[in-house]
């Protein structure tokens, strides 16, 4: 296996906790450093508190939660509804890339329900192709890096795209032994439960991330709680057609033959 690194790369403070969570501490289970980036501060997630106070409450909440996975904690650097695939975003997240070198890298699907979440999963998979183009100028200036990566993409919220059409994995993660780790790191986010309620009615926070969690474990008739994935063509980011989860979390892994069967109509 390669580069022992992974990273997971969100758009908004809980979307790691809601979709990667699970994966990300079964890796580092593994031997791995992990680390855990939000793009956006997050803070318009509040009818309660101005700008200032959420991007504050929001970002303290995020630190624990990194801190409950273990994982090493990146600051955001765009607010809510301002994340876009531009130059200097590309440009911020490359660099971040060339500093922590994963083997891993774990954001959103490129079918998702709102562009902060698929903007961030272009911007994630540009930076992990540039990450070792020498001639691309990053902010703050990092040199590139050799290595390969590997690009995954969890599921979307509500595991449909934007026009309602569910999205099938290509893996499964069992995360049943970390559910309540995951559950913890997602509670830390205290300020989010009367606001999912109030804007998208989720009708407990908690229970809405138990209950996807526990859709997707049906999803792959074996495990109770699971977090499925689908991996980005190797092109560019690896030499080679691997798939560094399954090597890593072994039993705890299960490649989706009705995903497989639906490539091989395409080859």
């Amino acid at each position: 296996m390669g580069n022992r690194v992974a990273i997971a790369i969100a758009a908004h403070p809980d979307d790691i906790e809601f979709l990667m969570a699970g994966t990300l501490l079964l890796l580092r289970q593994a031997g791995f450093e992990t680390h855990y980036l939000n793009l956006a501060s997050g803070h318009c997630g509040s009818t309660r508190h101005d700008g200032k106070t959420t991007r504050a409450l929001r970002a303290k909440e995020a630190h624990a939660a990194a801190g409950i996975l273990g994982a090493q904690f990146h600051p955001s650097f765009r607010d809510d509804l301002e994340i876009f695939y531009d130059l200097n975003a590309l440009r911020r997240l490359a660099a971040l890339l060339r500093e922590v070198k994963p083997g891993i890298v774990l954001t959103h699907s490129p079918q998702d329900y709102m562009e902060d979440h698929t903007n961030t999963c272009r911007l994630a998979v540009t930076a992990a192709f540039a990450r070792g183009m020498p001639n691309f100028k990053t902010v703050p200036p990092r040199a590139a890096v050799p290595g390969d990566v590997t690009v995954y993409h969890a599921l979307p919220h509500g595991l449909r795209d934007g026009l309602r059409r569910r999205i099938i994995p290509g893996a499964f993660v069992n995360t049943t032994p970390v559910h309540p780790t995951k559950l913890a790191a997602l509670a830390a986010h205290q300020s989010q439960q009367d606001w999912l309620e109030t804007s998208q009615g989720m009708n407990s926070y908690l229970r809405a991330m138990e209950a996807m969690s526990r859709a997707v474990g049906r999803m792959s008739r074996k495990f109770p709680h699971a977090e499925g994935w689908r991996r980005h063509l190797h092109l560019g980011f690896s030499a080679a057609d691997v798939d560094p989860l399954a090597e890593a979390l072994g039993a705890n892994y299960l490649t989706n033959p009705a995903y497989e069967r639906a490539l091989s109509r395409h080859l």
